[in-house]
């Protein structure tokens, strides 16, 4: 399997504590998909982290699902609440979307969240994880994950 949500949990629990977190916190967030002419599109989503997966559904030929299918490329950032806080920074994850058509993974998934029927649904691939916050009202720091490299952390002044 490709680098799904529990490679990246096991490789990095703490920022993944803090990343889910972070998408927690909030209903809504912002999906950035490929149109068909390749401009960026953004939309609001819920997402789910359930069994190791992190989950996009969606209604049915939405344009981000049709989106989706033709390029499964994405990045979804977390709402960053009210005012300037962004307490646990700033959090973004890209990969690809793999959508799911089997019966007994959308049923599954239909029990524990009640989505409206009918819907897509879309498993992640991550290929980066990124966290961006303030430390002690001094530095900019900034923490890349992506598989199979270790965490990479800058600090700016």
């Amino acid at each position: 399997m490709a680098d799904n949500w529990e490679t990246f949990v096991t490789a990095e629990p703490a920022l993944a504590a803090t990343v889910e977190a972070r998408f927690g916190a909030y209903t809504h967030h912002v999906l950035a998909t490929l149109r068909k002419d390749c401009s960026p599109r953004t939309t609001g989503l819920e997402v789910r982290f359930l069994h190791g997966e992190l989950w996009l559904g969606m209604m049915p030929n939405s344009l981000k699902a049709l989106d989706l299918r033709r390029d499964p490329r994405f990045a979804l950032q977390a709402n960053p609440g009210e005012g300037t806080g962004m307490g646990g920074g700033d959090v973004r994850i890209s990969g690809r979307a793999i959508e799911v058509d089997d019966p007994a993974t959308k049923a599954a998934y239909t029990k524990e969240v009640e989505p409206p029927q009918p819907f897509h649904l879309f498993r992640t691939e991550l290929t980066e994880v990124t966290r961006t916050c303030v430390e002690d009202d001094t530095y900019l720091v900034v923490q890349v994950w992506k598989p199979g490299q270790p965490l990479r952390t800058v600090k700016r002044t």
